[in-house]
């Protein structure tokens, strides 16, 4: 998987760089999707992964995406079939995602908590959190009734446990030692 994602970076640094030039992420975010899942059809897939033809695998894909390619887009795909790397358009997605969301100042976090969190709940969580990651928050929340009570945050790299359970742990840690 790694070896797709360092084959993908590239291509994702070039789509975003030129949809940010031409202000068009959203734009090219929604093409990336939808090449994505085509990519990933276990027929696509099939047929890519056959030794056919650069431009017949390009034409094929093109075809399958019809409107939902433009000009570019469409470039796009025959620039990474030449290079035999459309398998990697689900990762090329992913990393486009994590660009558009460093250059937009935005962070998914996960949030696990024993409850479901409420409205208000979550509105001051992501005031916090804005606050303290300096950048625009979306959460996406779970329940987990292992958590005991409180919460598990996790921000990119970044993981805040303010869970029971997480704090029995580290009494028994302490403890122990």
């Amino acid at each position: 998987m790694s070896d797709l994602t360092n084959i993908a970076r590239p291509y994702a640094k070039a789509a975003f760089d030129f949809a940010v030039e031409q202000k068009a992420l959203d734009a090219w975010l929604e093409m990336l999707v939808f090449a994505a899942e085509v990519a990933k059809h276990e027929q696509v897939a099939a047929i890519l992964r056959t030794n056919g033809t650069a431009e017949t695998q390009a034409d094929l894909f093109i075809q399958v995406c019809g409107e939902q390619l433009n000009e570019q887009g469409r470039n796009f795909i025959k620039v990474m079939a030449e290079n035999h790397r459309l398998l990697a358009l689900p990762e090329v997605l992913a990393t486009f995602i994590e660009h558009k969301a460093a250059y937009e100042k935005e962070i998914t976090v996960e949030v696990t908590s024993a409850t479901t969190l409420n409205t208000a709940q979550q509105d001051k969580l992501i005031a916090a959190l804005s606050q303290r990651l300096a950048r625009k928050v979306k959460l996406h929340c779970s329940v987990n009734p292992d958590v005991v009570g409180g919460m598990l945050i996790k921000a990119g790299d970044m993981v805040i446990d303010g869970s029971v359970r997480g704090k029995l742990d580290r009494l028994a840690t302490a403890l122990q030692s």
